[in-house]
């Protein structure tokens, strides 16, 4: 129940709200004995430092949810510029569906298993360690167990589109 000062903000207001923040675009990935499986991450998060524990949201009608949770880890994949072509493919966009997402040249595999991008900026490898379901969605969270770092121009959402910093600008 809302308080009558509170809007009724439906989901196209929701996300012009949300992408006013600008977030690093990333592809949270996972494999089991049926293949690999990911999306395209837009929320995901640090949950401590001690213990290393990150989070991700996930629709509960995407398909990799059935991966993670049947894995037991999940990678997120920080993505560059280089590789702003995955953030259609893997964002739904695409004909691409399920393992054909993953061009072989392109992705290694983590020691969880998990689909790792060569070229990413970071990649984060985390064991699942709890599920919670919330209003269609389901957070995954996980404790860090391995990361690589890369290097290149990160690849930003903002407002919907793809975006990348400002040179010049102290970081």
């Amino acid at each position: 129940m809302t308080s009558s000062s509170e809007r009724d903000i439906g989901p196209g207001e929701f996300w012009k709200a949300v992408g006013t923040r600008a977030c690093g675009a990333s592809i949270v990935t996972a494999r089991d004995a049926a293949g690999p499986a990911g999306f395209l991450g837009l929320s995901p998060t640090h949950l401590s430092a001690s213990p290393p524990m990150l989070m991700v949201s996930v629709g509960n009608t995407t398909s990799a949810l059935g991966t993670i949770r049947n894995a037991g880890h999940f990678a997120i994949n920080y993505l560059t510029l280089d590789d702003r072509d995955l953030i259609d493919i893997f964002g739904g966009k695409t004909a691409a569906k399920g393992a054909d997402r993953f061009e072989a040249n392109r992705w290694s595999t983590l020691s969880s298993g998990a689909p790792a991008l060569s070229k990413a900026l970071g990649v984060l490898d985390c064991r699942l360690e709890e599920l919670i379901e919330r209003h269609g969605a389901t957070i995954a969270i996980g404790r860090l167990v391995d990361f690589r770092l890369g290097s290149g121009e990160p690849a930003l959402m903002y407002q919907g589109s793809v975006s990348t910093l400002q040179p010049g600008v102290p970081k």
